[in-house]
């Protein structure tokens, strides 16, 4: 197992904390309490790369995890942007660990 599957499963068993909170829910969250649903004056972030610029963008909100887990089940492996301070090949990454934490109260069991 290489490292980066290490950190990937990190963030899949934290996210599990989420797992039976509804879409909804989720959704309702980020859209009110997400610190890039609100524009910035100063516009985005200077980064040298995706991820850089993944965390640039989110350092600090509040709600990355509820973010993150509520692109996972909408978007999943077709995921693209910034979410939850990854970059879309990092989710993308990500998934096969986050479908094996097992059930989400609106997707069911994977």
């Amino acid at each position: 197992m290489e490292a980066d599957d290490l950190w990937l499963i990190g963030i899949a068993w934290r996210l599990d904390r989420l797992r039976w909170v509804p879409t909804d829910v989720l959704r309702d969250v980020v859209t009110s309490d997400g610190a890039c649903m609100t524009p910035s004056e100063a516009g985005p972030p200077d980064a040298r790369d995706d991820r850089e610029f993944a965390k640039l963008l989110c350092g600090g909100c509040p709600v990355q995890d509820e973010c993150l887990e509520l692109e996972l089940r909408t978007a999943g492996v077709d995921t693209v942007g910034v979410w939850g301070a990854m970059t879309d090949d990092d989710r993308r990454a990500l998934h096969p660990h986050w479908l094996r934490r097992g059930e989400r109260t609106d997707r069911g069991a994977r």
